[in-house]
């Protein structure tokens, strides 16, 4: 019996030992799982019921300067907001092989959702829609709340996800400034919205999603809550925005030009009121235009990256230089290059190193500076520019330029892409070895030729003259807040640096008063029922390297009211059709097409503002508030009217 039971009595033992040793197998791997590689197996787990989504933020948006009116301050109109959008997905391994088919066939007929292939990947979650508004997303639940209880899938099938995306309530309006950001909220095509990125842009949150037939795949528990970006406020106010994009416009097609730009600003702050341009740039249709060549230089704004050689509108400038030249001659107890009222003989056009005469519109024998800028004559700017040269010296001048009114340097406005221009400099060679500035500079320089500038830099200077002398920075930013909190503040700006006496902005004005009056250049820039003072100008476009007699830009520069100047306007039209009107002139100067632009944009804008008229009966002649005795400037234009026939008509 003995022998019988020893090894059965074994082979318990056997099993006993085998049982007690696979236990403990059991528990080393249970406590490997659940305390050693714990976190590694529970994220395992939770990947498959839950996941952490991104959580959208704003951008931040842009508002117009509704200030712009003292005293009426309107509610904000912003230029362009974020609005939320809806992505919609699928949750393709919870809904039934069965379901499949005739779910994807209702998407297509209901919604033009034709994604049939997606509901047939082995996935979690495929989208199938983007950028829907709230109103396509309510037509799909209230469609799908049905569905699914008809065809027994749980609810959480489908969900949706939101975005933010740039919607502009003005459409194109101010366009090229602004611009737009990708699709994908990260890259800016350029602008505001490039140049300000750092201040626009918000900080995304994060959101805990729960997979489960309870839980809307849409919601979840916020992790982190989203940072919105900051609003930026803009000087540029919508209504004159509007009305400079208009006139702009109406005034490229009468020339039947290529194209154009208007730039407003406020001479004392350097706030720019509004900045046009036509053709427009469509911010909604922005890969249009980048893949277009045709299209893609309409994504500039030239006002601050084209240069070209202002012409005429620069003859204001050569006059301040040598006044500011008097100036500096009489601290030194020396006598002046040129006196205002100086009877300049103009009928030699001779000037040395230059191989041809300089000649004018018309012929003149003597000339005074209000005469000279009435009749915008090459020959008396060049002349006392001659003087200035033999005096102080052509560094002294080009310092001037630079210095006073910063030609030939970046204003530093608040866009990407700013030209600097180009002011020629004594002793500097070109890349192909000639000299910058020789002999003949000086005389081109005066009559606006041999120098680079851009609209931006030329507003500035016309606003120094407007405004008693004093340097200002042009800007397109009046604030930056978020969070409630300021973080930019320009508001309280006004220009401190005095680089022009009053006198001499006082003596430039008054003889641009003249320009637009009977006799003047520019008599199609004439506000009725206020004063102004401008100039135009006409400068030949190189093409190919060479001067083209047949492609023009064409400006007209001015400040409104000249009396108390609320603001200064430049137009110019590029490329405007040269043809001859009867009883006008021809169609390319700046006095024939770019002047009446100035008219009209500035005639509106100056009754938006409210500014009373100074200059009550200074309208047409067929208009019944005419007094030609009475209307501003009007005495004046009479008196200059018959010296310069007491000078040149004998």
């Amino acid at each position: 019996m003995s022998s019988v039971e020893s090894p059965d009595r074994k082979r318990l033992c056997f099993v006993a030992v085998f049982l007690s040793l696979f236990f403990c197998l059991l528990v080393v791997r249970f406590y490997q799982i659940q305390i050693v590689e714990g976190d590694k197996w529970a994220s395992a787990a939770l990947a498959q019921h839950q996941y952490v989504a991104t959580e959208p933020c704003m951008r931040g948006s842009f508002y117009s300067n509704t200030s712009v009116k003292q005293g009426h301050p309107g509610e904000e109109q912003p230029f362009v907001v974020d609005v939320p959008k809806f992505h919609l997905f699928i949750d393709p391994d919870s809904i039934p092989e069965t379901a499949k088919s005739k779910m994807a066939l209702e998407f297509s007929k209901r919604f033009g959702i034709d994604k049939k292939g997606e509901f047939f990947k082995k996935s979690r979650s495929r989208k199938i829609a983007s950028w829907l508004d709230r109103d396509d997303r309510i037509k799909i639940e209230n469609w799908w709340n049905q569905f699914c209880r008809q065809e027994k899938i749980v609810k959480n099938a489908i969900y949706f996800t939101a975005e933010f995306k740039r919607s502009y309530p003005f459409g194109p309006l101010l366009g090229a400034v602004l611009h737009t950001v990708q699709d994908d909220q990260s890259h800016p095509t350029g602008g505001l919205e490039m140049s300000l990125n750092s201040y626009l842009t918000g900080k995304e949150g994060k959101r805990l999603i729960v997979r489960s037939p309870r839980h809307p795949l849409g919601t979840g528990k916020v992790l982190v809550a989203p940072e919105n970006g900051a609003d930026v406020y803009l000087t540029i106010n919508h209504y004159l925005q509007a009305i400079a994009e208009s006139e702009l416009a109406k005034g490229v097609k009468t020339a039947n030009a290529l194209g154009g730009w208007a730039m407003m600003m406020d001479p004392f702050t350097g706030e720019v009121l509004a900045l046009a341009q036509t053709p427009e740039f469509d911010p909604t249709r922005y890969t249009d235009y980048f893949n277009d060549l045709s299209l893609i230089d309409n994504t500039k704004v030239k006002a601050v990256t084209d240069c070209f050689e202002p012409g005429s509108i620069f003859k204001p400038i050569t006059v301040a230089i040598c006044m500011l030249a008097n100036e500096e001659l009489a601290k030194s107890g020396k006598k002046p290059i040129f006196t205002p009222e100086e009877k300049i003989p103009c009928s030699n056009g001779w000037f040395p190193g230059r191989s041809r005469p300089l000649k004018d519109g018309r012929h003149h024998s003597f000339l005074n500076m209000d005469l000279a800028m009435q009749k915008s004559s090459n020959i008396y700017m060049a002349r006392i520019i001659q003087r200035l040269v033999e005096t102080m010296g052509d560094q002294w001048y080009r310092n001037a330029l630079s210095d006073v009114f910063g030609f030939g340097q970046k204003t530093n406005i608040d866009l990407p892409a700013e030209s600097s221009g180009l002011l020629p400099t004594p002793g500097k060679l070109h890349p192909n070895g000639k000299l910058e500035w020789s002999l003949p500079t000086p005389y081109s320089l005066a009559i606006g030729h041999n120098i680079l500038t851009n609209s931006v830099q030329l507003a500035r200077a016309y606003a120094i003259i407007a405004n008693g002398g004093f340097a200002v920075q042009p800007h397109l930013i009046r604030r930056i807040i978020k969070n409630g909190k300021i973080v930019v503040d320009n508001t309280s700006y006004r220009a401190t640096k005095r680089v022009l006496s009053p006198s001499i902005s006082k003596s430039i004005i008054r003889s641009m008063k003249f320009v637009t009056k009977p006799g003047g250049t520019s008599k199609r820039g004439d506000v009725l029922g206020y004063s102004e003072a401008g100039k135009s100008g006409t400068s030949e476009k190189i093409i190919n390297g060479q001067y083209s007699k047949e492609h023009n830009i064409s400006s007209f520069v001015g400040i409104a009211p000249a009396n108390r100047p609320r603001f200064v306007l430049i137009v110019t039209i590029d490329e405007p059709e040269k043809k001859f009107i009867p009883g006008v002139g021809g169609q390319q100067y700046g006095g024939v097409c770019a002047a009446p632009v100035f008219r009209e944009i500035a005639t509106k804008a100056l009754q938006y503002l409210g500014v009373t008229p100074d200059d009550p009966h200074g309208y047409s002649t067929n208009d019944p508030r005419r007094d030609s005795k009475k209307a501003d400037w009007a005495y004046e234009v009479q008196e200059l009217k018959e010296l310069y026939e007491s000078w040149n008509c004998r």
